[in-house]
């Protein structure tokens, strides 16, 4: 069954992000989503032909993880925005874990905002990991390569050009200013608590 894109356009006129950036950025989400479907098409119709052992199924295979990533990490990233600014809220579960695994909520946002300027493209990703019960600030090279196996992101940042340049030029660190105020705590919050389940 092929993926749908999700609609984000309520958060049109979002503060500090233009229009048309927004409009950009989702029609290059939805890029994803039609890239996966059609590489998931031709696998699926190479397999049937079991066509496992030529260079071509091996490349699209590899590719498969990249678009889906894309498609993935992009739902994420809008989905923890909103137009009305709320703090995290320092009575709930999520802030007493942050607090606990970095010494203080302003420690973990100054970790977060640090990996956000870091040279590169990519993504930073607040993960948690049931398992041993910890949060980490991750950097994400490109789409598909250095997720933590098994943990569950929280809170993502998009840090390729195409999620600022428009409005902000090279200065990414004006940017981040404006994704952390626009940060959706109450999704991050239950995202935490559904992976605590």
């Amino acid at each position: 069954m092929p993926y749908e894109p999700k609609n984000f356009e309520h958060l049109l006129g979002l503060p500090g992000f233009s229009d048309q950036l927004l409009k950009d950025h989702f029609v290059l989400y939805q890029g994803y989503i039609a890239n996966f479907n059609k590489l998931d098409a031709t696998l699926m119709a190479m397999e049937k032909e079991e066509n496992f052992g030529s260079p071509e199924f091996a490349e699209l295979n590899r590719r498969l993880g990249w678009e889906f990533c894309g498609m993935r990490l992009h739902e994420l990233y809008f989905g923890n925005l909103t137009k009305t600014f709320r703090r995290v809220d320092a009575g709930s579960s999520l802030c007493a874990a942050i607090v606990k695994e970095f010494g203080s909520f302003e420690m973990w946002e100054k970790d977060f905002r640090s990996m956000g300027v870091m040279r590169g493209i990519g993504w930073v990703v607040l993960y948690y990991d049931a398992t041993a019960g910890r949060l980490f600030n991750v950097w994400v090279n490109e789409h598909d390569t250095g997720h933590f196996a098994g943990a569950v992101p929280l809170l993502v940042m998009d840090v390729f050009e195409h999620a600022y340049i428009r409005d902000y030029g090279i200065v990414r660190k004006d940017y981040i200013e404006k994704f952390i105020a626009s940060i959706d705590w109450a999704t991050v919050e239950g995202r935490y608590l559904h992976a605590e389940e």
